[in-house]
């Protein structure tokens, strides 16, 4: 009783939050005004320290969206999580410090508490996704906290590089600072949204529990990255870097197609939902890219919560071969996942469908060269192909495999996954008509307009053709690169084996780190080794004096 409490609480704080942001939105969109609060904490000389808080309408509707997904996945929680109360108290305690975190940096246009922020997201998303404390939670762990430092590393020289013009508050020096400071930050936004080469943490991070991954693969951790490059990035040359996110995309699809982990695939989705949105920022559309960003977290959460009810009903079990016929066992449930699969593919009407569409076209009469545009809609088609192979292992493809019968009270859960199924019909067209955004006029060929709907019926002739002929699309080496994410997680281990390999050779200095070395531990082996020397001077000289004095003793 106590755990309901708990949890419906959290929830109702979150949705009238994310209520009255909302409507704070609408206001701010009407008058077109935005607010602006600071608090000095030091001043060192000429460099002064603020806490500055910007409220505008991009950060109160994301903040507004963040919330309502909290209080959905909260309400969710509550049937789903188990009844040991130490586990409940962890679990809405790392949640609220996760979100916490989120706020701080969606808020902050100052890089001092945009680090404080981004620093709690990677250590709080380090504990949820260790959260069932396994040997496999610890692994992909350490490889998602590993990889987010790694990027924390450009945020940090940025940081010192922006005391040289007196002020961290990027926004209103945006054009004064030096090119490079904005590849540090995107440096970190790369690492934070798994853009390639730093894409192999998001899959892994798959062991948390399936409301701490609807959180974290929605609105919140992995978009970080991409908020704050839309914040960020003004003019750079971008040809190389939108290449990448291309890749990134076209990887993620093509690995999603020889994946049978049900949460990977999702996970892989998202992946491939991020360098869609990183690639419309980098060719100038942030509105739109913001937009995608918010459209991707309502049918992206709602894919997770329906997976995980899936896979709780099947005893724990991820893979799709094993899913079987979950129409007729779990009407609601499925009905819920293929509208949210609907979107995701960017069925016309759909959430999904006022953003990627918009996008697409836009992208289509941009100035991008001839390979991005192939991989663009390559991707198109792709992402329709994973969706028709997830949507025939769990819908059509029967099995003789039953499903086990659990209790499990689904009423919290499936009122919450309803109000999002609804977010993920209507939200798309609410946020088309409020924003009002400045949007170019499309002139396009008749064949240009065809080539997504020639690419999307493609993708689902391919995603049909793929149990027919496995020899062609299932075959083995394919299916090993793909299923290890083109064998960047082995290059990884390589590198690891060759630090070990040189630590040995320097006689484990390498491995003792900076701070063992010249610390403490350095301090304590300089005291030893200058004990031992002074101990066998102190006895040389006790010898010498000893038969100094027998000879004149003589």
């Amino acid at each position: 009783m106590k755990k309901m409490e708990m949890f419906n609480w959290w929830s109702t704080f979150f949705a009238l939050n994310s209520m009255l942001l909302m409507m704070t939105t609408t206001k701010m969109l009407l008058t077109k005004k935005s607010v602006i609060m600071e608090w000095q904490i030091m001043k060192v000389y000429s460099t002064e320290m603020y806490f500055t808080m910007l409220l505008d309408w991009m950060s109160m509707m994301f903040m507004a969206t963040v919330l309502m997904i909290s209080a959905m996945i909260m309400m969710y929680s509550s049937n789903y999580m188990g009844t040991k109360e130490y586990e409940l108290k962890r679990f809405t305690n790392l949640i609220n410090l996760f979100i916490l975190s989120m706020m701080l940096m969606i808020i902050s246009p100052n890089m001092i508490s945009i680090m404080l922020g981004w620093d709690g997201l990677g250590l709080v998303s380090y504990c949820l996704v260790i959260f069932y404390s396994s040997k496999k939670s610890y692994n992909s762990g350490m490889i998602t906290c590993l990889t987010n430092r790694l990027g924390d590393i450009g945020l940090l020289v940025s940081i010192s590089w922006m005391m040289s013009y007196g002020s961290w508050h990027f926004m209103f020096y945006s054009e004064m600072y030096n090119e490079a400071i904005s590849y540090m930050i995107l440096i970190s936004c790369f690492t934070k949204s798994a853009q390639m080469p730093f894409y192999s943490w998001l899959p892994e991070a798959m062991s948390a529990p399936t409301p701490i991954s609807a959180l974290v693969h929605s609105s919140t951790l992995v978009t970080a990255g991409v908020y704050l490059s839309i914040r960020f990035i003004n003019k750079m040359s971008v040809n190389y870097l939108l290449l990448l996110t291309m890749m990134t995309t076209i990887m993620s699809s093509m690995c999603a197609n020889y994946e049978f982990d049900l949460k990977k695939i999702i996970a892989l989705s998202t992946l491939s939902q991020l360098g869609m949105m990183m690639s419309a920022n980098f060719l100038g559309m942030k509105e739109m890219a913001f937009m995608h960003l918010l459209t991707h977290a309502t049918f992206k959460s709602l894919l997770f919560m329906s997976a995980g009810i899936m896979i709780y009903y099947n005893n724990n079990n991820q893979d799709i071969r094993n899913l079987s016929l979950t129409c007729k066992n779990l009407p609601m449930t499925s009905s819920c996942f293929l509208i949210s699969t609907m979107a995701l593919c960017g069925l016309p009407f759909m959430t999904g469908f006022y953003s990627k569409d918009t996008i697409v076209e836009n992208m289509s009469i941009s100035k991008m060269n001839m390979i991005s545009y192939m991989m663009m809609y390559m991707s198109l088609g792709m992402t329709m192909s994973y969706s028709m192979r997830v949507i025939y292992y769990l819908t059509m493809k029967e099995m003789k495999m039953s499903m086990i019968t659990k209790n499990l009270k689904m009423n919290k859960m499936k009122m919450s996954m309803i109000l999002l199924t609804v977010m993920s019909v209507c939200f798309g067209s609410m946020l088309m008509w409020m924003l009002n955004l400045d949007l170019k006029m499309t002139t396009m060929t008749k064949m240009m307009k065809m080539n997504p709907i020639i690419m999307i019926t493609l993708g689902l002739w391919m995603g049909m053709e793929s149990f027919s002929f496995k020899k062609y699309f299932l075959n083995q080496h394919m299916y090993t690169l793909n299923s290890k994410m083109w064998n960047v997680m082995k290059m990884l281990s390589k590198t690891q084996m060759m630090m070990f390999l040189l630590s040995y050779l320097y006689k484990n200095k390498l491995n003792s780190e900076w701070g063992e070395l010249y610390g403490a531990m350095g301090m304590s082996n300089m005291m030893m080794k200058l004990s031992k020397m002074m101990t066998m001077t102190k006895n040389k000289v006790l010898f010498m004096s000893i038969i100094m004095w027998m000879i004149t003793m003589m």
